[in-house]
């Protein structure tokens, strides 16, 4: 399998869900079902004043966390991605979904939960670090930042493995690690700040 070395460009994702409008199986999966439950069992806090979600994609695990937060800003690069998201999660308040492709488009203001769940492998090392550069500006003092990502093989710039460690470096000054959890299918480390 030949990996991608550079951050995948959104034509990456549009291709993906025009050609399945669930290519990642999100909302019938047992092992993103599963995920899901452990992400949100994990999550330090009952309940979130400010929340980013990065890569919310088609708004399964979206629609789960919006009930634990009083607002909740999910961002997906694919717009096909956002309309079913924006589809699912129509009744829940407190809720905006946005376009952006990060680290180079961020949203203004402070949060104090922001969720990366499987996202960090698409971007390449310099993108990473640029990415924790925005997430330590935006995460309010003592806020948590959640990670997870499969562990398998990916043609991705960076494995799970890689992707969570070298966030996990980039963002040693500010936030430390609270919480790791490996499973055979994925790693889960929740990152609080210092």
């Amino acid at each position: 399998m030949t990996r991608h070395t550079t951050s995948l460009p959104p034509d990456y994702f549009d291709a993906r869900y025009a050609a399945d409008p669930d290519p990642w199986n999100f909302s019938a999966s047992p092992y993103e079902r599963d995920k899901y439950a452990a992400t949100l069992a994990a999550l330090p806090r009952p309940h979130y004043e400010a929340a980013l979600e990065i890569g919310c994609s088609i708004g399964v695990l979206t629609a789960a966390l919006a009930p634990r937060c009083a607002t909740l800003l999910g961002l997906d690069v694919a717009e096909a991605a956002l309309a079913q998201a924006r589809a699912r999660c129509r009744d829940l308040t407190g809720l905006r979904l946005m376009r952006a492709q990060v680290p180079g488009e961020w949203p203004e203001g402070t949060f104090d939960l922001i969720l990366l769940s499987e996202v960090v492998y698409y971007l390449d090392a310099g993108d990473v670090a640029r990415l924790a550069a925005r997430v330590r500006a935006s995460l309010r003092p003592g806020g948590d930042v959640v990670l997870v990502h499969w562990t398998g093989e990916t043609h991705y710039p960076l494995t799970g493995d890689e992707a969570a460690d070298l966030f996990i470096r980039e963002t040693r000054d500010s936030l430390a690690v609270d919480r790791h959890v490996r499973t055979g299918a994925y790693r889960l480390d929740v990152l609080r700040g210092r």
